[in-house]
């Protein structure tokens, strides 16, 4: 059966490559013919795969991958009316619902007004009033959107504005620094792009099917743990990366000068 929607996930590096490969299993089970829809490094892990649909996707964020699941929400939405986006270290324990309503917005478990959700950041409040007047936006009417369980349904320039004001506004903050917190950048783009953020009794339900097991937390249990000197090596590499992706993104923000740096 031909769904009209698909799961998204971002799988970067082998530990998230796994639980992707995982909660397909678990799709398999409890949502026959629903496809995932999996940005990552290593398309080819996930080639036995029947219910996934794997694209290649290397770490764009400056620091962290948060922000890079915007391009397998792109991807995915040129193929299915609504994506579900969801993380990579869920599980799936029971079933999901055959077919969902497909009305144009974010709908998501966790809304919160954005300025009551600074609170646990208030750092940040003066860069999201920078951006708001930058936009053209009513910070007052944006939502924080909670990040591990979400859905969107939009097509073609609202999509497409969607997209393109979360790359900017994500760019803006890791500039300054930050580098989490993505549900704040989802509900500014929402609003900008005209997108309703509501919540959803079938997205409960699916809330209700899985268990997040916040894998981010855990260490991971390697059966050849590194030596010293490849340990040394590994953090060189990730340092070394860390200050290209930074410079690159500041040479390409000098495109839209006056957004970023005036």
């Amino acid at each position: 059966m031909t769904r009209n929607f698909c799961f998204g996930v971002l799988a970067l590096n082998p530990k998230y490559q796994a639980l992707a490969k995982s909660l397909a299993t678990d799709l398999a089970t409890h949502g026959p013919g629903i496809t995932l829809v999996v940005g990552t490094d290593n398309p080819g892990y996930f080639r036995n795969c029947s219910n996934v649909s794997a694209f290649q996707l290397h770490k764009r964020g400056i620091l962290h991958c948060y922000h890079d699941k915007r391009f397998v929400i792109e991807k995915a939405l040129t193929q299915f009316e609504t994506v579900i986006q969801i993380d990579a270290d869920t599980q799936i324990t029971h079933p999901i619902p055959e077919n969902i309503p497909s009305s144009p917005g974010i709908s998501a478990v966790h809304i919160q007004n954005i300025l009551l959700h600074a609170q646990y950041a208030p750092e940040r409040l003066p860069h999201f009033h920078q951006l708001a007047a930058k936009l053209d936006v009513d910070l007052s009417q944006v939502s924080f959107v909670g990040e591990s369980l979400f859905a969107v349904s939009a097509r073609g320039d609202q999509a497409q504005a969607f997209i393109q004001h979360w790359h900017l506004i994500a760019r803006y903050l890791e500039l300054r620094g930050i580098h989490a917190g993505e549900g704040n950048t989802i509900g500014i783009a929402a609003a900008k792009a005209g997108l309703a953020v509501q919540s959803a009794d079938w997205l409960e339900s699916i809330n209700q099917a899985r268990r997040h097991t916040n894998a981010s937390t855990q260490a991971s249990a390697a059966t050849h743990p590194p030596s010293r000197v490849a340990q040394r090596w590994q953090q060189l590499a990730r340092r070394i990366s860390y200050h290209y992706r930074l410079n690159q993104a500041r040479l390409l923000a000098l495109k839209h000068f006056d957004f970023y740096y005036r």
